[in-house]
């Protein structure tokens, strides 16, 4: 798949990804500061690097139709194989990536991007092929970190001290997208847990230095709901 760029968690380690994502936002914040702006009920939902599709689910139990894009082969065979499991008759898993998706112009209602490497400059090519897919009226949420808070910004910003959160800020409000700021939590069900995802979201060194000085299996974690809604 050209354009993909590789994904050090949940491409390398999709297993660990899942205990992750059971352990992300156990609250719902991040679903319902959606909901309140565009309930998806009824309409058609894209999900924009959908994964091995965790989030597939929750979209079709109210969803008319949903697309999951994934551009890594063995993350659409996942997802194909959870929706399937489940009998989602009205849930679809395409191969390809936010720069050339494969989709008809004007199909889609609600877009979730989620820690999809759609985190800002150089993504431009994504944000036009949102333009074209997404119709009249329609709108799009892209869920990113927040680097300039919260105990896990600050472990953010010690992994990649050259990641600038205000220069991302400035992207997005500069394009018209708004901005939500939000705070949610990992929480895991155990220690050991929550060590194997720390070990595949931060290079070993850092990793290592967060396991020897937070306790506990879980964390503050502040996020930036960015929204745009198109014309």
């Amino acid at each position: 798949m050209t354009h993909a760029i590789p994904s050090p968690n949940i491409w390398n380690a999709p297993d660990v990804y899942e205990v992750e994502n059971r352990g992300v936002d156990p609250d719902g914040v991040l679903l319902d500061a959606m909901r309140r702006l565009q309930d998806w009920r009824g309409l058609r939902v894209l999900d924009l690097g959908c994964g091995s599709g965790f989030h597939l689910p929750v979209f079709a139990a109210d969803a008319a139709r949903v697309t999951g894009v994934e551009p890594h082969a063995p993350l659409v065979e996942r997802a194909r194989s959870r929706v399937a499991g489940v009998d989602l008759s009205n849930v679809e898993v395409l191969q390809g990536a936010a720069q050339s998706m494969p989709l008809p112009d004007n199909v889609v209602d609600v877009v979730h991007a989620r820690w999809a490497y759609f985190f800002g400059p150089g993504c431009e090519p994504g944000l036009a092929e949102l333009e074209r897919v997404v119709a009249p009226g329609g709108i799009a949420f892209v869920i990113d970190n927040d680097a300039s808070r919260s105990t896990f910004g600050a472990w953010f910003r010690r992994a990649w001290p050259a990641y600038d959160p205000v220069a991302v800020q400035r992207f997005w409000t500069r394009r018209g997208w708004q901005r939500e700021p939000l705070e949610i939590r990992w929480a895991f069900g155990s220690r050991a847990d929550f060590e194997q995802v720390v070990r595949i979201e931060f290079t070993p060194q850092v990793a290592d230095w967060i396991l020897e000085h937070h306790e506990g299996s879980g964390v503050d974690y502040a996020v930036n709901l960015w929204w745009h809604r198109f014309g």
